[in-house]
């Protein structure tokens, strides 16, 4: 098989979205949605329930995505759902039911990131996202996300409670950082991988800090919408948006790349 061949057929099989200005739109409604929802849950019914519906919310979308055979835009960010709404419970699990300092939450799942990173790394050589063709990838693709939306949500909530940021600070703040590695792609032309997933990180805490600034109320700083209705908006914006991209195929790989 030549080499045009080999990428024509791992641009087929690929199982992520091609990078554009949509993935980033999608990934940061996702992302607040995600708090959204989690919040919602947790305050609406018993906490230990709403963590069992997360986690059957996080087994069942990433078993549909492992079960298909390329990238399909509605199982895939149904799955970065599940994982954004276990991710969300994850961190404030750590931090409410442990009582463990957001700072040493946020510590943690930094290491946790770091060494998936480098066993993905040392298993595969290679931490692109446009390489997710094998089981094995894709196992440590969703690993390293899962632990993206943990981390991002324990360094959210550091700025906005321990920091005094609040919310909407929080967001502004991690929108500034999100800039450095765009400018550092784009014009200081920094590896590539290591500017995705430095921005890919961010994504988590603008959303999350968007969703809480919108649904939390007044008093704790927030505009005082609710979750649920920030969810039911969120929700809609998301369908737009994974029906758009399904219409113009704009996030898949063209084969003659």
């Amino acid at each position: 098989m030549t080499e045009t061949s080999n990428r024509t057929t791992w641009q087929i099989l690929t199982k992520v979205p091609k990078l554009t200005v949509y993935f980033w739109i999608i990934k940061i409604i996702t992302t607040a949605l995600g708090e959204s929802t989690s919040d919602f849950l947790v305050n609406t019914i018993s906490p230990y329930v709403a963590v069992v519906i997360g986690f059957v919310i996080l087994c069942a979308t990433l078993a549909w995505q492992f079960k298909t055979r390329h990238y399909e835009p509605a199982v895939y960010w149904l799955a970065a759902l599940g994982v954004s709404v276990a991710g969300t419970m994850g961190a404030d699990v750590v931090h409410v039911g442990f009582g463990v300092p957001y700072v040493l939450s946020a510590l943690f799942y930094a290491i946790a990131l770091a060494l998936v990173f480098i066993l993905w790394y040392r298993s595969e050589g290679t931490l692109s996202i446009h390489s997710v063709y094998t089981r094995k990838r894709e196992a440590f693709y969703w690993g390293t996300v899962l632990l993206t939306f943990a981390l991002g949500t324990a360094a959210g909530d550091l700025t906005a409670f321990t920091l005094h940021l609040g919310f909407f600070g929080s967001a502004i703040l991690f929108m500034l950082i999100f800039c450095v590695p765009c400018f550092m792609y784009w014009k200081l032309k920094v590896n590539g991988i290591l500017t995705f997933w430095f921005a890919y990180i961010l994504t988590r805490p603008i959303g999350a800090s968007f969703a809480d600034w919108f649904g939390k109320p007044v008093t704790v700083g927030g505009v005082g919408l609710g979750d649920l209705v920030v969810s039911l908006v969120l929700g809609l914006m998301m369908i737009f948006f994974v029906v758009l991209v399904s219409r113009n195929r704009a996030d898949l790989y063209s084969q003659k790349q």
